[in-house]
């Protein structure tokens, strides 16, 4: 398997838990937050370019990626706390956001229910709106388990086909491997079978009623694939945001860092430059 140099070489304490993040370049802050069950990989092809006009930092929360993976609480209601400690601890103002999937669902929390405030929010394809789940996540909340102790070949068959899933046009094998390789393994697995175990609407449900209250300027990107989230709660969250600007990005699935790094980059970019 070839070397990534996706690298996060600091750390900071949470909970006693090790989060792994990392900054590049120079300028106002920014923060990119990763989606499920990703880490921060997922802007391995993103954040240098964004790091051309801001100083970008990025981490994998808690019990993904190069971060710890406890036995514990790992699910959506203690990530905003997590991201809420990070921002202390860097000393953040007004950051830009850029947030993915649960890293939306953070992003959202965070500001509406731990008073982070952001200078913009750009949110791909993120959960915001309930129900949320596919058969999958139901059948591991109830099994969790069965799932974690599965066969090593089952799990990787499982979850290779999972990703795939996530994506309109096919993973090479070595861009697989980033997304895949952390959750194998025993410990893993049952840190992959915990998050999924631990996913519950009602984290959504605490915020989803004030999505009229945001502070800052957003706007929404959504796949016109996404095979994960119905691209009708994009619309739906928009509307509920007083119709921020929302746009579909055509050939991409719920993965969009790989299918239309391009069009995160741009609208990112001039959405900064819109509102600076």
């Amino acid at each position: 398997m070839p070397h990534h140099p996706w690298e996060l070489p600091e750390r900071f304490s949470f909970n006693g838990h090790s989060i792994a993040w990392n900054a590049i370049g120079e300028g106002p802050p920014a923060v990119l937050l990763h989606g499920t069950p990703f880490s921060s990989v997922e802007w391995r092809r993103i954040a240098p370019l964004l790091a051309r006009d801001r100083r970008v930092f990025f981490f994998d929360m808690l019990g993904y990626g190069q971060s710890d993976k406890p036995d514990a609480d790992v699910s959506r209601g203690i990530q905003n706390g997590l991201f809420a400690a990070l921002y202390e601890h860097w000393q953040m103002d007004h950051p830009d956001v850029v947030a993915h999937d649960f890293g939306g669902s953070n992003a959202l929390r965070a500001h509406l229910l731990n008073g982070l405030e952001y200078r913009s929010l750009v949110l791909i394809d993120p959960v915001a709106i309930s129900p949320q789940g596919s058969p999958l996540v139901q059948a591991a909340r109830q099994n969790e388990q069965v799932f974690a102790n599965l066969p090593a070949y089952i799990h990787e068959a499982m979850l290779r086909a999972y990703l795939g899933n996530a994506v309109a046009n096919p993973l090479h094998e070595d861009e697989m491997r980033l997304y895949l390789d952390p959750w194998l393994g025993d410990t893993g697995q049952k840190a992959f079978w915990r998050q999924i175990a631990q996913m519950d609407d009602k984290y959504s449900q605490e915020v989803e009623g004030r999505y009229g209250e945001m502070r800052c300027p957003v706007t929404i990107l959504w796949g016109e694939d996404d095979n994960w989230i119905p691209i009708a709660d994009g619309h739906e969250l928009a509307r509920r945001m007083s119709n921020a600007p929302f746009t579909a990005v055509p050939n991409a699935g719920h993965l969009m860092q790989e299918d239309a790094p391009e069009a995160i980059v741009a609208t990112t970019l001039r959405f900064w430059q819109a509102h600076g």
